[in-house]
């Protein structure tokens, strides 16, 4: 028996939360300019009888140009027509709505976390065992259901951490293979900080506090607490409180940020983001914390020497972290085609990420492909990713997805931390807490009563 489609499963469905917004995805630009609907089928006349057919809704405009190009170059080798539909920036769950109650509905489409898994679970083929599911290199972006049935395939995805300037660690004596941990990143750092006259340049760039960019601390530092402790209590879906297990830990951090740096921790709320960019491009700072979207800009400020470790806070066991990686970019095959169909969509994505040309062109427009025969990106960030994910390193994923009124919470937070940096008391630092464990709840009950 089919789901019933309801407009309320449909706005969850595309799985896209406030606070991924603000990341650039996969590799490309998260500007909300809306792009008109596009589709095109592609189709040869000198082609063989096709058997099935494959309808891939996009989740992604910024992709629609490579999709069209690669679905008329596997109809032209194949005979298998392929129809790419991309909907406009922001409007995937509407065109979902749209496109899932025809008659030909979509045979490959998005699902963008745990949320959205719940409401299409009976429209997902179980991909397990399938050739594409084999090809991959890693499964920490992919959705299981209950019943452990892989039922969505992560097929690219972006990442933060600490990014690194590997020249000025050499210039301090130091070697990016000495850091493993947080005892060893604040054995660096503080030598750097100790002697920062000495050498031209401090430890970190200024942990600015203005809108500009608290996001890092608030949205992306904060993950390192969320993410331990929700795997710890197995959470998956937004809890309506939090325990703040691992927030000494998150001090930790904060407390390396704001000491080991030249910026005055009491002025932060007024500290920008492009000034904290600015010290690390121009050579006065070692560390920089960010994503794999800003390697772009600063190879093009002449940056060359430079990759991204992860954020490392003094969990037990984070030797073997990963970068903060994520995505909300999941392939589903829609079970309530026919067979035929389901063959030819399953045929497809495979050809995506084998195909010489077509891994290419998929890595070129989305970044890092987590799939073996994948070409390696040129984006350094992704390629360190990656070798960690390859290495057996466990990926630290985007908790923070699950923030409830995540402008109101994060704003609450900031706040705290602003007042802690100034005069870093255990009192200050019990408000930090409050907002982050109170604060969850109160946001919580504000949106669901």
């Amino acid at each position: 028996m089919k789901k019933m489609i309801t407009r309320r499963n449909f706005l969850k469905a595309a799985g896209v939360s406030a606070a991924a917004l603000g990341l650039a995805a996969c590799g490309g630009s998260s500007s909300s300019t809306a792009s008109s609907a596009a589709s095109s089928t592609a189709a040869s006349s000198t082609a063989a009888k096709a058997d099935g057919k494959v309808y891939y809704l996009n989740f992604k405009p910024e992709a629609d140009g490579a999709m069209q190009e690669l679905a008329k170059l596997y109809t032209e080798t194949t005979g298998i027509p392929v129809k790419v539909v991309t909907a406009a920036s922001g409007t995937y769950s509407d065109t979902l709505t749209a496109e899932m109650a025809k008659s030909e509905a979509p045979t490959i489409y998005n699902i963008g976390n745990m949320s959205g898994l719940a409401d299409w679970d009976d429209y997902a083929l179980d991909l397990t065992g399938t050739a594409i599911a084999g090809e991959l290199t890693t499964d920490e972006f992919n959705l299981y259901n209950d019943a452990g049935e892989l039922k969505a395939i992560g097929h690219c995805f972006e990442s933060y951490g600490i990014i690194v300037n590997k020249a000025l660690l050499e210039k301090a004596g130091h070697s990016i293979d000495e850091i493993k941990d947080f005892a060893s990143l604040k054995a660096v750092a503080d030598d750097i900080h100790a002697r920062a006259a000495e050498l031209g340049f401090d430890a970190f760039s200024a942990p600015g506090l203005d809108g500009s960019s608290s996001w890092r601390f608030s949205g992306h530092l904060a993950n390192m607490p969320l993410f331990y402790e929700f795997r710890d209590d197995g959470i998956t879906e937004q809890p309506a409180t939090i325990k703040g297990t691992y927030l000494d830990n998150f001090r930790n951090i904060w407390d390396l940020y704001i000491t080991d740096t030249a910026a005055d921790a009491k002025t932060l709320t007024t500290g920008t983001g492009d000034e904290s960019k600015a010290e690390f491009t121009e050579g006065k700072a070692a560390f920089y914390q960010n994503g794999t979207w800003e390697f772009a800009s600063l190879t093009e400020a002449g940056m060359t020497d430079i990759c991204m470790i992860p954020i490392y806070c003094g969990v037990a066991g984070e030797e073997k972290a990963g970068l903060c990686s994520g995505t909300e970019n999941c392939w589903a095959v829609n079970s309530q085609v026919s067979e035929a169909d389901q063959k030819a969509s399953l045929d497809f994505l495979y050809w995506l990420v084998t195909d010489e040309v077509a891994a290419q062109k998929m890595v070129d427009t989305l970044g890092a492909l987590p799939f073996k025969a994948a070409p390696a990106s040129s984006n350094t960030f992704l390629a360190n990713g990656n070798d960690l994910l390859a290495k057996g390193n466990y990926n630290v994923s985007w908790a923070f997805n699950h923030t409830p009124n995540v402008d109101s919470w994060r704003a609450t937070v900031v706040t705290a931390l602003a007042k802690y940096s100034a005069d870093p008391t255990d009192a200050n630092w019990a408000e930090v807490v409050s907002a982050f464990v109170d604060g969850w709840a109160v946001e919580y009950n504000t949106v669901n009563g």
